[in-house]
């Protein structure tokens, strides 16, 4: 790997052939099936299973499996009507099912939308399967899934595609489409914002809000009724249907699945109160998008595919001896965000989390050097490491605060939604890392529409003269939510690389950001070392741009250090 100093990244590097250049070549699966005209039976397949299919949470042994049906013209999502019916389901090792190893059926109807969520088991470790559905002599179309390798195995590598951020009326999700034309994945994390709560008008593409494509229905959601018709738009997306076809997705939810900036008790994007403006009370507001997720996502919630009430959605999947995925929740337990953040001491008080004291004791047991795999991989909704202004040593803030009480923990932080505004949880986080030798641990991050590969250190003031680097951070760009560069209204590489210089200069321990681009990342992980590839599209208002890669960074095993890397990983798993 060359030295970190090397040359600038290539940020416009076009694929050619191979797997992963497909999406750069033009392949659009999603579009052509779109406009092509269908056939007789892909038609009437269409009328009853018209979101598509889906898996997800891989594990040595099962996979869940979803689909939503619509049974009669008047079982429209969220509308609460329609008969409840009886759906089969079938798994198999061949595309054309001619050797079948598992079958059930599940009965569903609208007090669950008219969706299908099951627990798939029974299945070996390490094996593409293929799954459908069928009702009223009706198939949907197949999916290909893939469990994860047995406990003890000890694969090669394994590569995920990594995503967040896609807001529908910002632009198309290329970035799927690029992920779907891959053949090399062995699965897909999603770190949140699947879907955005806003009307039309309220958040589109650029500084202007342009609505590329309008959101269903026409008002911001609140009721179960929008939370689920929303999610049936984006589900109907054909570049996003290809996605989840080919590969099982590793899911967790940030803020906009419910509504923008949540906390335990409310969030920025909430009106308390029944009057006019007001949009209720704001736990009853989440329980009904926690529960749309749940009916419309392919993930087990609080340990079970079965469709509940329950919200708890943080854990874990091992992946044989070389790696563990620890997908958090970082909106159900925390505090609120302080009002003020360059000022606001709170953001250090170890009263406040960002986890909860559940899921942090948690979170240091997935961080634990004797009993987990090589890799601990976490995902991690928002950004863990310090981005701040004008840090003081640790062995200063003390002092300095005992005389004026102004200054936070770890400096002056830019965004306090992320863990930057919750300084004491951060803290004990690095401090278990540090204390127990923890190696080889990546935190995968979405959530800030931006691309960045950072070192963790304990102490960013000192770092890298005193002190070690505890982990690293890899951040994937947004699907199609808008950048620094569509907020100011600027050309790229001109505002925006203003502002990457700033924040390289104060903080060294961040090796490289990118506030231009959108796209999607693949983390490839070896026993030697863990890689991150970012690929960028072209304009998010043309259904067929252009897919590039963009730049590559990696960690070595036993180093939590980065360095660029001239190619990405690709071919075949």
């Amino acid at each position: 790997m060359p030295d970190s100093t090397g040359p600038a990244p290539r940020r416009r590097t076009v694929l050619a052939g191979g797997a992963v250049g497909v999406g750069a070549l033009g392949l659009r699966v999603g579009a052509d099936r779109a406009t092509a005209a269908p056939s007789r039976p892909a038609a009437r397949r269409a009328r009853v299973f018209r979101h598509g299919v889906a898996s997800g949470d891989p594990l040595p042994d099962a996979v869940v499996l979803w689909t939503r049906v619509t049974p009669t013209p008047g079982s429209t999502p969220g509308s609460g009507r329609g008969p409840s019916v009886e759906v089969v389901w079938e798994v198999a090792t061949d595309p054309r099912f001619r050797r079948v190893v598992r079958r059930g059926r599940v009965r569903t109807g609208p007090s669950r939308d008219h969706t299908v969520k099951v627990d798939a088991t029974g299945l070996r470790p390490a094996t593409d399967y293929y799954y459908r559905f069928r009702l009223d002599g009706q198939a949907s179309r197949t999916g290909r899934t893939r469990t994860a390798p047995a406990p003890q195995a000890s694969p090669d590598h394994l590569r995920f595609g990594v995503v967040s951020c896609a807001n529908l009326q910002a632009g198309f999700f290329s970035a799927y489409r690029g992920l779907a034309a891959r053949e090399d994945l062995h699965a897909i994390v999603h770190l949140g914002d699947y879907l955005y709560e806003y009307g039309p008008g309220e958040y589109g593409m650029g500084a202007d809000n342009v609505d590329v494509r309008r959101h269903v229905p026409d008002h911001e959601m609140v009721s179960l009724a929008d939370y689920r018709q929303r999610h049936a738009q984006y589900k109907q997306d054909p570049d996003l249907q290809d996605a989840h076809a080919r590969y099982a997705w590793i899911v967790t939810w940030d803020d906009h699945e419910v509504t923008n900036d949540q906390w335990r008790g409310g969030a920025e994007n909430h009106t308390p109160g029944t009057g006019e403006g007001g949009e209720g009370d704001y736990r009853r507001r989440r329980a009904r998008a926690h529960r749309a997720y749940d009916e419309w996502m392919p993930v087990r919630l609080d340990g079970t595919a079965a469709l509940g009430d329950g919200a708890r959605l943080f854990r874990r999947l091992r992946f044989g001896t070389l790696l563990e995925i620890s997908m958090l929740d970082l909106r159900t337990y925390r505090d609120q965000q302080v009002a003020t953040p360059a000022v606001d001491p709170a953001v250090g008080d170890p009263d406040r989390t960002i986890t909860g004291a559940r899921q942090m004791a948690w979170l240091k047991d997935s961080l634990s050097r004797d009993h987990r795999p090589q890799w601990k991989v976490i995902g991690n909704p928002v950004m863990i490491a310090p981005v701040t202004f004008a840090d003081l040593p640790d062995a200063l803030v003390q002092p300095v605060n005992d005389v004026t009480g102004l200054l936070p923990g770890d400096g002056a932080p830019y965004n306090v939604d992320q863990w930057d505004g919750y300084t004491a949880d951060r803290r004990e986080v690095l401090t278990h890392l540090d204390d127990h030798q923890v190696k080889d641990t990546v935190f995968l991050t979405g959530d800030i529409h931006s691309a960045w590969a950072c070192e963790l250190p304990l102490d960013t003031s000192t770092y890298p003269v005193v002190g070690d680097s505890l982990g690293v951070e890899f951040v994937c760009t947004s699907v199609t939510s808008n950048n620094l560069k569509d907020i100011t209204g600027t050309p790229p590489d001109t505002t925006s690389t203003l502002v990457e210089q700033v924040i390289l200069a104060n903080n060294r321990h961040i090796k490289y950001l990118d506030f231009d681009d959108h796209g999607f990342s693949v983390l490839d992980v070896t026993p030697a070392r863990a890689q991150m590839d970012w690929y960028v599209i072209g304009a998010r208002d043309d259904r067929d741009t252009a897919i590039t890669w963009s730049v590559s960074f990696a960690t070595a095993a036993g180093t939590s250090r980065i360095e660029q890397v001239d190619a990405p990983v690709g071919g075949d798993a």
